[in-house]
């Protein structure tokens, strides 16, 4: 099925060529600086991860992560199988299945609600995101997660940025918030201790804690800690899921990059190189695709310094209208990057209230969607069907 999907692909591609050079002449993309931008290279056979007792399965994700750069991107879609535009919690129902036939190659899902104090409210749900994980892993899917996790000192959201008392309280010994932290953790590790594969083994996570540090909305943010309280948060973290036995986590930084940025910036309070497996960015660009290029390009060459995989973790233009938006805004600023996935963020369940716009991806009766199948025939992009095994090491690669 693999094979017959690359050809199908393959077949597409001097029609895309031609879709793309039409579609994009309004778009101004920068010119690459080969004298300063490095390219992930496909001789790198030896890659170093965070945890040294990682799964088998979590190292063979990380190397494939590594190898699908090199030719293209996994697209992924944030909350994709737990519902859609139209449906929620409905089994084998995925917004980007139904507009192109293939469920999307990277899962997107928020396990705070696994963690913190919402965790006894939300058991139904947090069934179903079990449930959803283990059907992606099964598919093969990639899964991908964030923590939109509450503030555990005031005991608001996740947005609450009022203290900057936080992070100091949870890296005090034995303090209250210390201690509440830590069964937020420990949640943490018991859900992701009950998620097998067919085989029995752990299913690997790219986890992405206190995403989007480069701003100031959160309480882990730019606002509200220093450079190092929120590198010891960051580490203090790891080390807590590794200490408890969590050897399944790969382990992603994502700032946020909405304009357009540089090297330096991806390494904003980096936690430090034995501390991040994946380089990842969230990139709003506002639908500018020159920015979107420019930081894609800055992000892999980030990655091949670090010899890190990197991808987009989050992007999107929320309730675009776009009807040649994803091979304007994704395939074309793409074009010749490096980079391991590009996944959008959600689409709301909108339970008939056709006012809430709170949807950044296809769904059937968008009008991208003919663009969308584009998209997916581009032998650029991988969905679930196109995913080589990504949980079995690649040949010649190993991971230390």
């Amino acid at each position: 099925m693999i094979t017959y999907t690359y050809q199908i692909k393959n077949f597409c591609v001097i029609a895309l060529t031609a879709l793309l050079t039409l579609s994009c002449n309004d778009v101004e993309l920068p010119a690459p600086k080969p004298s300063t931008i490095e390219i992930p290279s496909a001789d790198v056979k030896q890659l170093t991860i965070v945890d040294k007792n990682a799964t088998a399965e979590t190292r063979a994700l990380y190397a494939n992560l590594w190898q699908v750069q090199q030719t293209g991107f996994i697209f992924g879609h944030h909350d994709d199988l737990t519902y859609g535009r139209y449906w929620q919690y409905e089994q084998g129902r995925s917004d980007t299945k139904e507009v192109c036939g293939d469920y999307p190659g990277v899962y997107g899902v928020d396990l705070a609600e696994v963690m913190d104090d919402r965790a006894e409210s939300q058991k139904a749900v947090n069934e179903v995101r079990r449930r959803c994980i283990t059907e992606a892993r099964q598919r093969g899917m990639v899964i991908l997660a964030c923590a939109h996790l509450n503030n555990p000192l005031t005991g608001g959201d996740a947005w609450d940025n009022k203290s900057n008392e936080v992070a100091k309280e949870i890296l005090k010994a034995g303090s209250a918030t210390q201690k509440k932290f830590n069964g937020w953790l420990d949640k943490l590790v018991s859900f992701v201790g009950g998620l097998k594969d067919d085989k029995g083994q752990p299913i690997p996570i790219i986890f992405r804690p206190f995403h989007e540090h480069t701003q100031s909305w959160s309480w882990w943010g730019n606002q509200c800690t220093t450079e190092q309280e929120f590198i010891s948060l960051w580490r203090y973290t790891v080390d807590y899921l590794r200490r408890a036995g969590v050897h399944q986590f790969i382990y992603a930084l994502s700032p946020q990059m909405d304009s357009p940025k540089t090297e330096n910036d991806f390494l904003y309070r980096w936690p430090g190189d034995d501390y991040v497996d994946f380089i990842g960015m969230d990139c709003y660009n506002g639908g500018v695709a020159a920015t979107l290029s420019v930081n894609l390009r800055m992000l892999q060459s980030v990655g091949a310094k670090k010899h890190k995989p990197c991808g987009v973790t989050e992007t999107g233009v929320e309730a675009f209208t776009d009807a040649k938006y994803w091979t304007r805004q994704l395939l074309a600023p793409a074009e010749g990057r490096k980079v391991s996935m590009i996944v959008t963020w959600r689409n709301k369940f909108v339970n008939g209230d056709e006012t809430d716009k709170h949807f950044f991806s296809v769904y059937p009766g968008h009008p991208s969607q003919a663009d969308f199948v584009r998209l997916y025939d581009s032998p650029q992009t991988l969905f679930c069907k196109d995913l080589p095994p990504m949980y079995a090491m690649p040949s010649g690669m190993t991971v230390e």
